[in-house]
């Protein structure tokens, strides 16, 4: 006779989830809700929660019993020169909107929980983050490697979502699963965006007025590359239009914009039938970076 599975007691949209600092804390009550047969979703975050984490919540509530989302901003991924001091820290506004959102447990540990002195252990991937972003921001991903498999190894969820919008940590982190065995189901999310098109980030709030009406052209660039490649036109030719598009937007630098093998994230100038294309674009708008993509099968 077939078990079935206990069905949990939802909790109210709009009460406040369980807010847990320490690692064994977090491990103890994820156990817990393992014990009990239900099913435990993840969703990592660095906070300054925006709709685009809001729909990864409402996701991983589809998909499973009991939602656990981590707010930590993770040092090791950021370089000596980025803006780890000013990223936003709206602790009591996050908290609001996981309550909102029907979160059942939010993990919010210090640095020195999860980088506790001395600290010499890393993970790192080394093909995929050799390419796009890997390359202008040495470390980075091995900082993000470390902290979502510390993530996984403390809450030990059933799945855990991330947006696609990170397209690259996106590849990255399932490599890193299938290559350590980490027993954990991915799930991919749509890129959630303003009504202009600007792809929602933590970082939109650093936009000036100016900078903030700019900031949709990116993504307006983007969406010419489905007509370049409907004509026909090669990855070489798109990624020098889209370069050039990217270029003409005011008080834009264009970090890269790139045409690559979704499965290696290698250049590609040319692009065989039924090959899966990533587009992907960072631009600088002001000082503020921003990042977008695109996907094709050819």
């Amino acid at each position: 006779m077939a078990l079935q599975r206990k069905q949990p007691e939802r909790r109210d949209a709009g009460a406040a989830p369980r807010v847990v600092r320490a690692p064994r804390a977090a491990h103890a009550q994820c156990a817990a809700w393992r014990a009990q047969g239900l099913r435990v979703a993840l969703v990592p975050t660095m906070g300054a929660l925006h709709a685009g984490h809001l729909s990864l919540v409402h996701a991983a509530r589809r998909r499973a019993d009991k939602v656990v989302v981590s707010i930590f901003v993770n040092p090791a991924q950021f370089g000596p020169h980025e803006d780890l001091a000013k990223y936003p820290r709206p602790f009591a506004a996050d908290c609001a909107a996981c309550a909102a959102a029907g979160v059942d447990l939010i993990f919010a540990p210090r640095p020195g929980d999860m980088y506790p002195a001395p600290y010499s252990t890393w993970v790192e991937e080394t093909a995929l983050s050799q390419h796009l972003c890997g390359l202008r921001r040495p470390g980075h991903f091995r900082g993000v490697c470390t902290v979502v498999l510390k993530l996984f190894n403390i809450i030990q969820p059933h799945i855990a979502l991330f947006g696609q919008k990170d397209a690259q940590q996106a590849l990255i982190i399932r490599r890193m699963v299938r290559d350590l065995n980490v027993p954990v189901q991915l799930a991919v999310c749509p890129i959630v965006r303003e009504r202009d098109g600007l792809a929602l980030s933590s970082r939109n709030v650093y936009l000036s007025p100016a900078e903030r009406a700019a900031a949709p052209q990116i993504y307006a660039a983007l969406r010419r590359v489905t007509a370049w490649h409907a004509r026909g036109w090669s990855c070489a030719r798109i990624r020098h239009a889209l370069t050039t598009a990217l270029a003409a937007i005011p008080g834009a630098r264009v970090d890269y914009a790139a045409v690559v093998d979704e499965a290696t994230l290698e250049e590609i100038d040319t692009a065989h039938r039924g090959q899966r294309v990533l587009v992907a674009v960072a631009v600088f708008i002001g000082t503020t970076r921003l990042i977008d993509n695109l996907r094709l099968t050819w």
